[in-house]
């Protein structure tokens, strides 16, 4: 379970790290894996796994067995249970791989100032009700110049617009806005943070490719984002928890 520490900066800041939170051998065999689906062509299909846009990669957990080892993780799924309040259930909404090249960045989006149900967060008689937690995966190094996923810490309770999403010029670089910071992640490292922080990443000025991994875990009533379907062959190799989380309402209807 999360330590009274992690609890209490997750809900003052909006976010966790856990370092070292999945081993070595399997960040390489989820990169080997990527580096096929790297291949496709933007809106292009291997099996179930789409090729979405220049960077994403969409509907990862389709890539393979190191990808269902993420579905419930011993490293954050009793944190992702405790965020969310899961004692109903969990679901994934959105699962992908974010590969970026020099050159590209995330603008500022999200913040509690929207009040969407899909992102709130809510804590109550000591439990959390949070609409969306990210489950961030760093699969390579991802310092200063690199890209780092950027967030300015606490704006999951703000109650003001953050003068920024009104100015094109500085929600460009989310570097130039005022209380934005880097999470500087090794390979292995999982950030976790609610959906409604104001977050997105800072330019990547460095060589190379940065990768990070996304699930996005929600309340088990939710559906997925761009409304992809696991195929049968996922869902019969997935232990009855992992089932669950994926899919965790089965469609009903008459015998």
């Amino acid at each position: 379970m999360p330590s009274e520490m992690e609890d209490y900066l997750f809900d003052l800041r909006g976010y966790i790290v856990i370092p070292n939170a999945i081993d070595k051998s399997l960040i390489d065999k989820i990169n080997q894996l990527v580096n096929r689906y790297v291949l496709l062509e933007t809106n292009q299909w291997k099996g179930y796994v789409h090729r979405r846009s220049k960077n994403e990669i969409q509907n990862i957990m389709e890539a393979g067995d190191p990808f269902e080892h993420l579905i419930d993780h011993a490293s954050y799924i009793d944190h992702l249970t405790r965020y969310v309040g899961g004692d109903d259930g969990l679901f994934i909404d959105e699962a992908f791989v974010n590969v970026r090249e020099s050159g590209g960045s995330t603008p500022l989006h999200s913040g509690a100032h929207k009040r969407r149900i899909r992102t709130q967060f809510r804590f109550h008689n000591n439990q959390f009700r949070c609409g969306q937690i990210n489950m961030l995966l760093a699969l390579s190094d991802i310092g200063s110049g690199d890209g780092a996923t950027m967030v300015i810490p606490s704006s999951h309770k703000s109650n003001l617009l953050h003068p920024s999403f009104q100015s094109p010029q500085t929600r460009s670089s989310l570097e130039e806005v005022a209380g934005a910071i880097e999470v500087h992640l090794q390979a292995g490292d999982v950030l976790l943070f609610v959906d409604c922080m104001a977050h997105g990443s800072a330019i990547k000025r460095t060589l190379g490719e940065r990768r990070i991994l996304i699930y996005r875990y929600g309340p088990h009533w939710g559906h997925n984002r761009y409304g992809y379907q696991s195929s049968e062959e996922l869902l019969a190799r997935l232990t009855p928890a992992r089932r669950r989380i994926v899919c965790p309402i089965s469609p009903l209807g008459p015998p």
